[in-house]
């Protein structure tokens, strides 16, 4: 006689572990990404973070074309900074030139990398705060972030797609009201800042939103390869800028704030010191600007006065040269980084000698960063992956891959 068969357990519905997908359209995913969770009711048992949406093969079409006109394709690495990655990438390609442009030059590219830091970190801190319910800190930031990019606008021409820097130096040199201009908008950044730290430092439901919230050990964080405000947050003092100082950034007196639980909340006490700090070395280099040339004179590298283009024909020649074959490189490759927004930011390239880039590879921030993120949100609740991603900062054009 058959034995009868067991009766199924009974399901105990509290125990069920749930697998739904966050993304990659979600209002608050700050581009294309996708969690796949896995849920115990609102806790995050698990979470594989997918950041392949955004492909423009970035590095790749650097490759296509001659050394500078590689450098517009760097303004949408992270359109929240392009003047960093403009610095960044036209200092590797110097770094294998063997070339050091004019001191001015140096104080120029140091003024528009620290102002898309604060444009950065106000988008940042601004959408952050939006998406935990404080609006008025949201539009306060955007105000903030509107006047650094007048400032961009007058000194390039554009807001976002500035490609400023040439290699060799600089598009242009700074209008003359600059100084001016400058010491007005940080004077209005600096009350809407004081504001949104009285409206929200403070606030208890921001705090309670951010502290203890998306922990990351030191060790952990150097594991994951994180750099910026990420690592900073954790009391690892590590800054390319004081570390391995470029373009003159030796020359400045300031700070490099630190945290020390590594939360989100440290994350945001940093970002936010990181502002005024900033606009501290705006300051000192706009007291301070050397005179002199904003490239260097050299004409296989930097192209001709319009003057000499039109009115002779060795300067017609000479930019119809550099147009057409572009700076020739001299074959070899080399890595240089700079502190980016959200950590360092770093070119790899390879010459052939000829005009064109044989190879471009970056390291963005972002990208390692979002390789932890997973680890930061597992154990915590569904609803802690918002403040959380949003203290990463993830530009999705840095995630391209």
């Amino acid at each position: 006689m058959a034995t009868p068969a067991a009766a199924p357990a009974a399901l105990d519905p509290t125990e069920e572990i749930m697998e739904i997908q966050m993304g990659p359209s979600h209002p608050a995913s700050h581009g294309t990404i996708k969690f796949n969770l896995k849920l115990d009711g609102e806790v995050v048992v698990d979470c594989d973070v997918e950041v392949g949406y955004l492909h423009r093969a970035f590095e790749k079409m650097t490759e296509q074309g001659t050394w500078t006109q590689a450098i517009p394709y760097t303004d949408r690495l992270n359109y929240a900074s392009p003047f960093i990655n403009n610095v960044a990438f036209v200092l590797a390609v110097e770094k294998l030139l063997g070339i050091e442009v004019p001191p001015r030059c140096q104080y120029l590219r140091v003024i528009v990398s620290e102002l898309s830091r604060l444009t950065d970190h106000e988008t940042c801190l601004g959408m952050a705060a939006t998406e935990l319910g404080a609006m008025t800190v949201g539009f306060l930031l955007n105000e903030a972030r509107e006047l650094i990019y007048d400032l961009a606008e007058a000194i390039s021409g554009a807001r976002l797609t500035v490609t400023y820097c040439r290699i060799g130096g600089l598009s242009r040199d700074f209008p003359p009201d600059i100084s001016e201009r400058v010491t007005a908008a940080f004077k209005h950044t600096r009350a809407l800042i004081s504001d949104c730290d009285k409206l929200l430092t403070r606030n208890r439901i921001f705090v309670d939103r951010m502290r203890g919230i998306g922990v990351i050990s030191q060790a952990e964080a150097i594991s994951y390869g994180l750099t910026g405000p990420m690592l900073r947050s954790t009391g690892t003092n590590y800054d390319v800028r004081k570390a391995q100082p470029y373009s003159s950034y030796d020359h400045f007196d300031f700070e490099v704030p630190l945290g020390s639980t590594g939360d989100n909340y440290d994350r945001f006490l940093c970002r936010f010191a990181e502002m005024e700090q900033s606009m501290r070395i705006v300051e000192q280099a706009l007291k301070n600007l050397p005179a002199g040339p904003v490239r260097v004179e050299d004409p296989r590298i930097v192209l001709p006065e319009k003057s000499k283009v039109y009115g002779s024909i060795e300067g017609l020649m000479n930019h119809f040269k550099l147009i057409m074959e572009g700076i020739k490189v001299p074959p070899g490759e080399v890595y240089h980084a700079v502190e980016g927004a959200n950590g360092e930011l770093g070119f790899y390239v390879i010459s052939d000698g000829s005009g064109r880039p044989y190879r471009v590879r970056v390291r963005p921030p972002c990208f390692l960063a979002m390789g932890a993120l997973g680890a930061m949100v597992k154990g915590g609740m569904l609803a802690d992956i918002i403040p959380t991603f949003g203290m990463v900062n993830m530009i999705g054009g840095e995630c391209d891959r």
